[in-house]
């Protein structure tokens, strides 16, 4: 869910600097790296037992702390809000890292079963490594839960994890890092650095393993700029314009509900906002009167700390846009000074920037289908492909769900779904590629290594033979040829070639020893 505020937030060089500036922040990049490299060595060497019996306690420090977590956690979220969608699922991603770290980490020992018959002797080994030093570029909206699941699943792989916050998330930042510490864990193993893009510029420049970015797509776009001369690899998870489906069957009520509450959380600034609603041309008459009169009512206070404010004038020219080209503005005013009610826009045209961009406000449009088909048609005119929900009979639904082009699909809800520690997130497209959190998103936060071991047969050592040629021929129709009777005459002739040739070395080899 990354930040959509501020543009800039977390782009390398986004501020203006100096001589001065840049080597005061070429030095301290250099120091943090440095101390974590060494730091990260012996905690790399550390079981995995251990590293996760220290997670393991800070996870009961932050919950002792909560209300002082969610104070320091995402400005534009109201206590409550911080402490379910902020403070609730870091804890569980603490504890599924708990759970199940140390079963995906152990190195796997491949069955024989499957093996190549012409690789017989061979055993193979499948590990997975600590990556060493990672960067974490973390957002502005969800400070506390995206960076932090980023920092607990990278140490318990045996990283250590350098922290540049997005703006406004130095609080949570340096408080996930003080009970990591208190918890046991070395402070070089988890600095935080300055909000500056700069510092984040200047630890690629470094040199770290990985980077795991949280940001909007042009983000993106400068932080891979950034790592591509030097190879680093990223992992992206990036700005969103999410799909909603509503399939005919569904409950209108939910799916008024469930948008006016995806489209509220944070000011809209999430990126897994449901905002372009995909809906039957015959049921579109009902869902939008139930938006606009629910809309009408919300008269919740959003606009903390300015947020709306800032943002408002963008979000006003697409929807004037959208409007000029025939969309039907149905409840709220981008223009006003008023962000209490959401806006819910019919009449949209999936070709419309409004539903193209990625807007970080309350904003659902009402974009008319004839059937499922012409819904993906018109889904697939977006450049991004984060999340998306689908609302329905639920086998119709889960059915029509592996059919949507996006990283995370919800079957009757929107947003919630994600704070599953279980589910691996990442998107599609201009969302971005790898994936963080769960199972798949831990392995991403170490290197594959694979380790064979021969204990017999090292044919292929031996010099060529005239026969080699007939052999692997006869072996490849034995073990993929058509009918089991040809396989059978191919075996047979392999063996007798494999006596044939055996018998040719071993006079070859007596031969070579008198010789000698």
């Amino acid at each position: 869910m990354p930040a959509t505020l501020d543009r800039s937030e977390n782009q390398p060089g986004a501020q203006p600097s100096g001589p001065d500036r840049d080597g005061d922040v070429r030095a301290m990049a250099r120091d943090v790296v440095e101390s974590a490299r060494r730091a990260q060595t012996a905690w790399a060497m550390t079981p995995v037992r251990e590293r996760l019996k220290r997670i393991a306690a800070a996870r009961r420090l932050i919950a002792s702390r909560s209300a002082e977590f969610a104070r320091c956690a995402s400005r534009l979220l109201s206590p409550a809000e911080s402490l379910a969608v902020e403070v609730l699922p870091l804890v569980e991603a603490c504890r599924f890292v708990e759970r199940r770290a140390e079963r995906l980490l152990a190195p796997r020992r491949e069955a024989r079963r499957g093996r190549p018959l012409w690789l017989t002797g061979v055993d193979l080994e499948i590990r997975r490594e600590p990556l060493g030093v990672v960067l974490a570029i973390g957002p502005a909206n969800y400070p506390l839960f995206l960076a932090g699941s980023q920092v607990v699943q990278g140490l318990a792989a045996g990283n250590a994890v350098i922290v540049k916050p997005g703006v406004g998330g130095t609080d949570a930042s340096v408080a996930l890092r003080d009970v990591l510490v208190e918890a046991g864990v070395d402070p070089a193993l988890v600095p935080v650095l300055p909000e500056d893009p700069a510092a984040a510029r200047a630890v690629i420049e470094e040199g770290v393993a990985r980077v795991f970015l949280t940001g909007s797509a042009p983000t993106g776009e400068a932080v891979l700029a950034t790592c591509a001369p030097r190879l680093i690899p990223v992992t992206t998870e990036l700005s969103g314009n999410d799909a909603v489906f509503v399939m005919r069957g569904a409950d209108l009520d939910l799916v008024t509900e469930a948008l006016i509450f995806g489209s509220r959380l944070n000011v809209g600034s999430t990126c897994i906002s449901p905002h372009r609603v995909f809906v039957p041309r015959d049921l579109r008459p009902a869902l939008e009167k139930r938006l606009a009169g629910r809309a009408r009512r919300v008269g919740a206070e959003w606009d903390r700390h300015g947020a709306a404010s800032r943002i408002q004038k963008n979000v006003a020219g697409l929807v004037d846009e959208a409007v000029r080209g025939g969309a039907r503005l149905v409840a709220g005013d981008a223009a006003s000074n008023d962000p209490s009610v959401p806006i819910v826009l019919a009449d949209v045209e999936a070709s419309m920037d409004v539903v193209r961009e990625d807007v970080p406000f309350p904003l659902v449009a009402l974009i008319d289908v004839d059937d499922e088909d012409a819904a993906l048609r018109a889904n697939a005119l977006c450049p991004y492909a984060l999340g998306a929900s689908v609302f329905g009979e639920e086998t119709a639904a889960r059915r029509f769900a592996q059919r949507v082009e996006a990283g995370v699909v919800t079957v009757n809800d929107v947003v919630a779904p994600v704070g599953d520690p279980r589910m691996p997130f990442g998107g599609r497209k201009r969302s971005g590629f790898g994936v963080t959190r769960g199972a798949e998103g831990l392995l991403e936060m170490t290197a594959l290594k694979a380790i064979s071991v021969r204990r017999r047969f090292w044919f292929h050592l031996d010099e060529e033979d005239p026969l080699d040629s007939e052999l692997f021929s006869d072996y490849l129709i034995a073990a993929h040829g058509r009918g089991l009777a040809v396989r059978l005459r191919a075996a047979a002739a392999l063996l007798r070639g494999l006596v044939r040739r055996g018998s040719r070395k071993k006079n070859s080899d007596s031969t070579r020893r008198k010789e000698s």
